[in-house]
């Protein structure tokens, strides 16, 4: 190889980044071959640099100052690896600064500052590639911006959270509790030892932002559409759920419908014999509508070490042979020229799943079916199982059974009017579940 070598400077070393390391120092990498050029790890900043590490880095490379290492005009790309919004910002900008191209996998970083990133990246005359920052190894990113360029694409639909996709998998697979499932999610290092993003819909929602970037062309922030998580469910619900046909995942939607943007990510019913449905496990799942495609699905570890890093080489190699330096000014990332608005979370229309807990006396459905209709929700289906025999001393001998409705397809915003009614019933007792359905 006659070209010199790509030298580089890691900003972190946990788990994404010590898998790069891995796949570089790999005794039958094809990497270098494929980038006609090879790697040299320059500087790899860390907190502390007297932890062991589980991989081989350059003696004297180890550095606690990141801005030195961003800085070094020796270095020709930055991996961003290290997470957070904080200090990774104002590394990247760093690094864009002093004219390094930057490769990451920080979709919160992108979420939330991705503007002012992508902006500087164009004045700088530098690229930013960020494949794994969605859905790890599946090259959603790269299918988007280059091989689906001559598609304007209408719908997304997407498992984009391996945690949440395991922790429903094991749930309904073998019937076990929400909590017992997060602990092994949180042994198997699917999940971290605070899963919040995980579970209350933040990381898909993260995700989705900018996929919707991406392919529609349109700015969103996490305040302006839905978002619920899988932390309140419960195993009776997947099972009412199997029982009606569906299975439920965390779905992530962005939908052109006029010009408006319908999106949203929240658990969803989604028939069973649809791929997405059959998803499981940590997997991650994209399904893309284009005018002139049809329909594209791409499946696959969507997150993990050596998934995740193999997206972070792939950007590598693509700076590496001046590909992404060419695609990166003409995705005009951050720029809203859609024409979309973002529908208000009331417009948005879909049937629902709904469970009640409710006192097991005459006329109880008949109130909730009048309320529920007096907000021209009509009933697809009603399942209330056989109440069970209970002391007369409990709750007044009268015993409290679920009530699942699915409704036909109506609002968002007439859902939440018949909840506020519905909450006033004595026969209603709290909580209820209200889960959206994807026919």
């Amino acid at each position: 190889m006659s070209e010199p070598a790509i030298r580089l400077a890691i900003l972190g070393l946990g788990t994404v980044a010590s898998g790069v390391v891995r796949i570089l120092n790999g005794p039958n990498s094809p990497v270098s071959c494929r980038a006609g050029r090879s790697f040299e790890i320059r500087h790899v900043a860390v907190r502390d640099t007297s932890r062991p590490r589980e991989v081989e880095v350059p003696v004297n490379s180890l550095t606690t100052d990141w801005l030195a290492a961003v800085s070094d005009p020796e270095v020709d790309v930055v991996l961003e690896l290290m997470g957070g919004t904080t200090i990774a910002r104002e590394a990247v900008l760093a690094a864009i600064a002093t004219g390094k191209h930057v490769i990451t996998a920080n979709k919160a970083l992108l979420a939330e500052h991705g503007n002012e990133v992508f902006a500087a990246a164009r004045k700088a005359e530098v690229c930013v590639a960020y494949e794994a920052a969605v859905a790890g190894g599946i090259p959603i990113i790269a299918a988007v911006g280059r091989s689906m360029t001559g598609n304007r694409i209408v719908s997304i639909e997407a498992i984009l959270n391996g945690t949440s996709n395991f922790i429903l998998s094991e749930m309904l697979g073998k019937h076990r509790q929400y909590e017992d499932v997060l602990a092994e999610a949180q042994a198997l290092g699917y999940a971290e030892a605070d899963p919040a993003m995980d579970v209350d819909g933040t990381d898909a929602a993260q995700k989705l932002i900018l996929l919707t970037q991406l392919a529609l062309g349109k700015k969103v922030e996490l305040k302006d559409f839905p978002r619920q998580g899988i932390d309140t469910l419960e195993l009776a619900d997947m099972l009412y759920a199997e029982e009606l046909g569906y299975r439920v995942k965390l779905l992530a939607v962005a939908r052109v419908v006029g010009q408006q943007l319908e999106m949203h990510v929240e658990p969803t019913l989604l028939r069973r014999e649809r791929a997405i449905a059959q998803t499981d496990g940590a997997l991650n799942i994209v399904e893309l509508e284009g005018d002139a495609v049809g329909h594209l699905v791409m499946a696959g570890a969507g997150a993990g070490q050596m998934p995740t890093a193999s997206a972070v080489v792939s950007d590598l190699v693509d700076v590496a042979i001046g590909r992404a330096q060419q695609t990166f000014p003409q995705l005009n990332l951050w720029q809203d020229d859609s024409g979309l608005t973002v529908m208000s979370a009331d417009q948005i229309q879909r049937r629902y799943f709904l469970r009640f807990n409710v006192e097991d006396r005459p006329r109880v459905i008949a109130e909730v079916a009048d309320i529920l209709g007096r907000n021209q929700i009509s009933l697809a289906s009603i399942i209330q199982h056989e109440a069970p025999e209970v002391d007369a001393s409990e709750n007044g001998g009268v015993p409290i059974v679920p009530l699942v409705i699915m409704t036909h397809r109506t609002t968002e915003g007439s859902i939440r009017a018949a909840e506020a009614s519905l909450a006033q019933l004595s026969t209603v007792r709290a909580p209820h579940v209200r889960m959206a359905v994807a026919d």
